[in-house]
């Protein structure tokens, strides 16, 4: 499963995230994943949660990449239970034209190992098109 948040920058998405995936590692018993930019929320986030900062792994330039990256995530820890992934546009030359393909991706990458994805998005969900809505909105 896939979930989005979405919103114009300084919409209070990256907070909901760092909340959301708090309360997750109190009410799951699996491994819980953060994705970030950069090392910026380390000390928002509980100790238990593993963060990942983008910017250590600066040769990730494009989605193919991205998804490998993620796939060696979830193979070095079978127990990752959610994955979120905060302002996905910032990361790995990412653009708004990506984004269907990219999500896609990450749906069936759920439905084959397990790990639900929380992706933030900055941009408004008109931007994104028709095929968001096969996805929930959590901030809507």
């Amino acid at each position: 499963m896939v979930k989005l948040l979405v919103g114009h920058k300084g919409s209070g998405k990256t907070k909901k995230m760092i909340d959301l995936a708090n309360e997750c590692i109190e009410t799951r018993n699996g491994s819980i994943v953060f994705i970030n930019k950069n090392h910026r929320l380390m000390y928002d986030l509980k100790y238990r949660i593993r963060v990942v900062c983008m910017e250590d792994y600066e040769h990730i330039t494009n989605i193919d990449e991205y998804i490998g990256f993620i796939y060696g995530i979830i193979s070095s820890d079978h127990d990752i239970q959610v994955i979120f992934i905060d302002s996905i546009l910032k990361h790995a030359d990412v653009k708004i034209d990506d984004l269907e393909e990219f999500l896609t991706r990450l749906e069936k990458i759920s439905e084959m190992y397990g790990p639900e994805f929380v992706v933030s998005i900055s941009a408004d969900l008109e931007e994104l098109g028709d095929y968001a809505k096969k996805f929930d909105i959590l901030n809507n």
